[in-house]
């Protein structure tokens, strides 16, 4: 269609504008001073109503007596099983008689996983007057010996200690680890049990459940996880490292039988090379190991000669870790055999006191289970 182009000589196109015709602003923006001022009045009085009702509201609700926590019936605990009601209470002592929108839930939340069997905690206000407290409790993974006392352990390396009725109720079947001690930095108590950890996981792995044939772990060297194997007449200590553990079991029980029936006195195996096993004998045995290649032939041995090699030789009952890492390709030399005496004998001491702990947690009521001594609960409790 055409375009419609106004016509230049036409009256109402050259007429001027009228007032009515132009645009009206928004309205919270007026043209005139008066109509901003009577818009700004208007915003401050609103804004001052709301000020004056928070205000009202929050002095009702902080002073009213409705909400203020009359005694200790107002505090709700839920998941508590270890942890009693009166080890949790007097974290909120000073809240009793005090409004609750003044109680300071993330202080009361830390207080409360400072209990040693509190790992995590949840604390909520339940109006008008009730305080609702929700814990997760540790889970131990472990008993632990300090001296003469057993106690629990949980995955992160956290000292838990429980009634010996309590730990009989509940049956823990667990191996008795040393070498975490309270004194310790919690960080390097965790680095310890997660090697316990890993220990653990990879053995039970294929579904045979092979950590309960495990009696006790020194955890003394967080790199050389030294495990006490029941064996019939004798514990064997096998030093396990801090990596392939399934293999270095199933390498120890696919040879111990024969490494006993060659070497009565054996004491101690140290499984962390690849190719050979240290054996190291009885101290009455008179001091002597053997480098043995996993196919069972002997590679070297320290002593007065191969036939003093051949017979029972002695050596430390509970040797510890060398000092380094020994690397996998220099195993099975005389060299690599002499030079690893030294560190054993070093701890022997310390090693022999480890063995007669756990002979002391086969004499104190541990359970046999598949014919070793295993700490139980009852074997635990009657410990103490």
């Amino acid at each position: 269609m055409p375009l419609e182009i106004a016509d230049p000589e036409d009256d109402d196109a050259s007429r001027p504008r009228r007032r009515f015709d132009e645009p009206q602003g928004r309205w919270w923006r007026p043209a005139s001073t008066m109509g901003r001022v009577l818009v700004a009045a208007g915003a401050l009085t609103v804004l001052g109503s709301l000020i004056t009702g928070y205000e009202m509201l929050s002095h009702f609700l902080k002073r009213d007596a409705r909400f203020r926590i009359a005694g200790v019936a107002n505090i709700q605990l839920a998941g508590l099983t270890e942890v009693s009601r009166a080890e949790m209470l007097p974290v909120f002592g000073e809240d009793i008689g005090k409004n609750i929108f003044f109680v300071h839930l993330s202080e009361r939340r830390k207080q409360l996983e400072q209990i040693p069997w509190v790992e995590h905690a949840t604390v909520m206000r339940l109006l008008p007057d009730q305080l609702r407290v929700s814990v997760v409790e540790r889970k131990p993974v472990a008993f632990v010996r300090d001296g003469q006392q057993i106690g629990l352990v949980d995955a992160d390396g956290v000292l838990l200690s429980m009634a010996p009725a309590s730990i009989a109720r509940h049956h823990y079947s667990f191996p008795v680890v040393t070498g975490i001690d309270a004194r310790d930095p919690l960080a390097s108590r965790r680095a310890r049990m997660a090697v316990y950890q890993r220990l653990i996981g990879e053995l039970d792995s294929t579904g045979r459940h092979l950590s309960e044939q495990i009696s006790e772990i020194d955890l003394t060297d967080p790199e050389d996880a030294r495990v006490l194997m029941p064996e019939q007449g004798a514990d064997i200590l096998a030093h396990f490292g801090d990596e392939q553990f399934l293999i270095r079991y199933q390498r120890y029980k696919g040879h111990i039988a024969e490494w006993r029936q060659q070497y009565p006195k054996l004491a101690a195996v140290d499984l962390r090379y690849d190719q050979q096993v240290v054996l190291q004998m009885a101290p009455d045995a008179g001091g002597a190991q053997a480098a043995v290649s996993t196919d069972g032939s002997t590679a070297a041995a320290n002593g007065a000669g191969t036939d003093e090699a051949a017979k029972p030789s002695p050596a430390v009952k509970a040797a510890a870790a060398p000092a380094t890492k020994p690397p996998a390709q220099a195993v099975g030399t005389q060299h690599k055999t002499t030079t690893t005496k030294p560190a054993h004998k070093a701890n022997s001491a310390k090693s022999k006191k480890s063995h007669a702990v756990a002979k002391h947690a086969k004499t104190t009521g541990g359970t046999k289970t598949a014919g070793h001594s295993r700490a139980t609960a009852a074997g635990a409790a009657s410990a103490r």
